[in-house]
């Protein structure tokens, strides 16, 4: 009778468990150097499920997390159960300040809003002012994502986003208008329009990053300095996967809708257009987004050769064994 008491208590022991402290929360939970690895993340980064969390289950994501950090774990925590609360606050709290983030500007509510957004601008494409509105409300999107988004390191001025926000809308809206009357792509114009304002709008958004540059580290995350070059590989990246996004969603359901709309079915019920073509959207973005978002690793990295010559010097002086130097890429 002892001795099952004592197993009784063992076992106990091990399953309040104490929940091992060693489990690295502050990166990734699969391995970022394969692209499978970084698949499974952004599918988690980007679900848009977590866009429907209640707040109380987001605080209660964050005290898990912020008490795993002080040491202190949930009596009866499994690992899991500790990944998905990394993974629920990471989606709603920002990575530098904290604060909750505007629901609209999370990474899960990509999809929800870029399906509609995005539906509708390959719906209504035909005329100028339809032309001009749904390009418009792309690019305010854009712009409240990517104030939710800012780096606490390099915040975004007013007068930044201000800019980007005018640069990006005109230069989608001169596009869409510019190829409006080729008939033989005129269903391709909101995303060549789309890409030209990726093209524009990261740039000029993440332009305090081109000038000043941005924190490049060791492999043991020692920081080294700020580079100007490591932020144009950032940004070629950031636009690239970007692009990469809009491809599936909006070169795909043209296609498709094109041979629907011969239907009689279509043609009788022509008020299916926008929501058929929005689900198409959806279907495609659900996808799209986290694999682009995997093309290239969160934490990039580039030779000590290619930075700039002072930088070079400088980590020749305080850190001479490093030959590659790594930063975060952003999204």
């Amino acid at each position: 009778l002892l001795y099952n008491f004592l197993l009784f208590c063992l076992r106990k022991i091990k399953m309040s468990g104490e929940l091992s402290l060693n489990i690295n929360i502050k990166e990734p939970r699969w391995d970022q150097g394969t692209f499978m690895g970084r698949a499974k993340h952004f599918f988690m980064v980007t679900d848009p499920r977590t866009v429907l969390l209640s707040s109380e289950t987001l605080d209660e994501a964050k005290v898990i997390v912020e008490n795993y950090r002080a040491g202190i774990v949930k009596p009866g925590l499994t690992e899991d159960e500790l990944w998905r609360a990394k993974y629920i606050y990471d989606s709603a709290f920002h990575p530098d300040t904290g604060e909750k983030m505007f629901v609209i500007g999370r990474m899960s509510a990509q999809v929800p809003m870029n399906m509609s957004i995005t539906g509708c601008m390959l719906t209504f494409y035909r005329t100028t002012p339809a032309v001009v509105f749904w390009q418009w409300v792309n690019q305010s999107f854009n712009a409240v994502v990517n104030y939710t988004n800012r780096s606490g390191d390099a915040p975004i001025t007013v007068n930044q986003l201000g800019a980007a926000y005018i640069s990006a809308t005109t230069g989608a809206v001169v596009t869409a208008l510019g190829l409006k009357s080729l008939a033989t792509v005129i269903r391709f114009v909101p995303f060549a329009a789309v890409a030209a304002a990726n093209c524009i709008n990261i740039p000029f958004m993440r332009q305090r990053e081109l000038k000043y540059g941005i924190p490049v580290t060791d492999e043991n995350g020692n920081r080294l300095g700020e580079s100007p070059n490591a932020a144009k590989q950032a940004i070629v990246q950031v636009v690239v996967s970007r692009i990469g996004m809009a491809v599936p969603a909006m070169a795909i359901p043209p296609v498709i809708m094109n041979a629907l709309e011969k239907r009689a079915f279509m043609k009788r019920f022509p008020i299916l257009n926008a929501p058929v073509q929005v689900g198409l959207v959806g279907l495609c973005l659900v996808f799209a987004t986290p694999l682009c978002c995997a093309l290239f690793p969160q934490k990039s990295s580039m030779r000590v050769s290619s930075l700039e010559e002072d930088l070079q010097e400088k980590i020749r002086q305080t850190s001479p064994h490093t030959t590659t130097v790594y930063f975060n890429k952003g999204l």
